[in-house]
């Protein structure tokens, strides 16, 4: 969530932040709400100041008395004040509403160095990492692999969980548990606080991390329960621990890494990645969360080392990969910086998306209010960051796939093991 103060402002930036990120919004119209609202604000304020002066003066003419009966005029001014407060009252409820409705659905406003564009095709490669593998006979794809090594089966997954189901079985379910904990172990070493967080959240929590209004019925499962939601990344509940909080700038920044289920419908990508385990469900994942100062030049010092992070489990994992810089039409709407991590998948001649690395500044923690008090005395909104470490299964793509032999099976490192 913007700073009203921030909106008015910096009107034309936001109007291109909402307008490159493809989620228009009107902030003349915020504008305009806002200014009403002061306007009625200031006329109850006027009114009740009024009011006031009537109860300390009963004839209503300035003049102090003492066991005098309020005069007629008096008593009839009193009535319309308080009809008068009244409508403004229920005025002020209404604009209140709606502006409240209509900041949640202003967009964070990207970096100014942010790669312009309107969907993926706007990306900009920074680096890659890696040879990718050549071979000598004809390469099979994750799906084929793991089925002939016992180690997925998706046909009974469909049956007993539906459309995306799957089972890891032996081998696989054992190297998926493995690289999770592993990971997650190497995150600890590092200093991030170990965290399991849970995966049934409440509503704020969403709308905190700006998952809601934007992903509500496309991403999120609503439980029958009220206020109750699965959560798609740990980032949701971890980043919400603090919320209502005031911190103290000593102990910043607080890195923690989460474990979690994750739940995601995937009904907003309809038709894609349908085969296999790159697209599920559900899944496991280790997620990294940051909570730190209000300071950009730390927020890109600490994107970074999630950065680094990530980066240092692929390469330990042997597995080519690529960094994007995201653009405008690709990033979320919480963003103001954002890295995709991708890793090489032979089947596909292409790479695909293992981590996803974002600054949030302040939108997040101002939905959360989630503060730290200054050293200089002051209270302000903490920035806040996350990044995949790993998601489990479709780690195991890559894995499989630049690992495979000519005889179907798969060699990898078990140093993690």
């Amino acid at each position: 969530m913007l700073d009203i103060q921030y909106i008015r402002q910096n009107i034309e930036k936001v109007k291109q932040a909402v307008k490159n990120k493809n989620r228009p919004v009107d902030v003349d119209r915020i504008i305009t709400l806002d200014d009403k609202r002061k306007e009625l604000i200031q006329k109850a304020q006027t009114l009740r100041e009024r009011r006031n002066e009537l109860a300390r003066n009963a004839n209503g003419n300035g003049q102090q008395t003492t066991g005098q009966k309020p005069s007629q005029a008096h008593i009839t001014e009193g009535k319309q004040i308080k009809e008068q407060l009244k409508t403004i009252e229920g005025a002020l409820k209404q604009v209140e509403e709606e502006l409240h409705d209509r900041m949640m659905h202003v967009v964070n406003v990207p970096l100014d160095d942010t790669p312009i564009g309107p969907d993926a095709s706007g990306n900009v490669e920074l680096r890659t990492w890696g040879e990718k593998p050549t071979f000598d006979f004809e390469p099979k794809d994750h799906i084929t692999l793991m089925e002939n090594l016992g180690w997925l089966d998706l046909e009974r997954g469909s049956k007993v969980s539906g459309f995306r189901g799957y089972f890891l079985k032996g081998e696989g379910a054992l190297l998926q548990i493995k690289l999770l904990m592993w990971a997650f172990n190497e995150l600890a070493k590092k200093g991030y606080t170990p965290m399991i967080a849970p995966a049934i959240v409440k509503e704020f929590a969403l709308f905190g991390t700006g998952h809601f209004p934007w992903g509500s019925e496309q991403d999120v499962y609503a439980l029958n329960e009220e206020d109750a939601f699965l959560a798609g990344t740990a980032e949701v509940p971890i980043t919400s621990y603090y919320a209502g909080e005031v911190l103290h700038e000593k102990d910043l920044p607080i890195r923690m890494v989460g474990f979690s289920p994750c739940y995601r419908r995937e009904a907003g990508a309809y038709g894609k990645d349908t085969r296999g385990i790159y697209r599920v469900h559900e899944f496991m994942k280790v997620e990294q969360v940051i909570i730190g100062r209000n300071d950009m030049d730390e927020a890109i010092t600490l994107h970074e080392e999630l950065q680094k992070n990530t980066e240092d489990l692929l390469q330990k994992l042997g597995l080519p990969y690529r960094v994007l810089r995201m653009c405008t039409g690709d990033m979320g709407e919480p963003q103001i910086k954002k890295y995709d991590t991708e890793a090489w998948i032979p089947s596909k001649q292409a790479y695909g998306e293992v981590g996803s690395n974002s600054i949030m500044g302040d939108f997040q923690a101002r939905r959360l209010n989630l503060r730290y008090k200054a050293k200089d005395g002051g209270v302000k909104y903490c920035f806040t960051f996350n990044n995949t470490a790993l998601a489990a299964p479709r780690i195991l793509i890559p894995l499989v796939e630049n690992g495979q032999k000519e005889d179907g099976g798969v060699e990898y490192s078990e140093f993690y093991s």
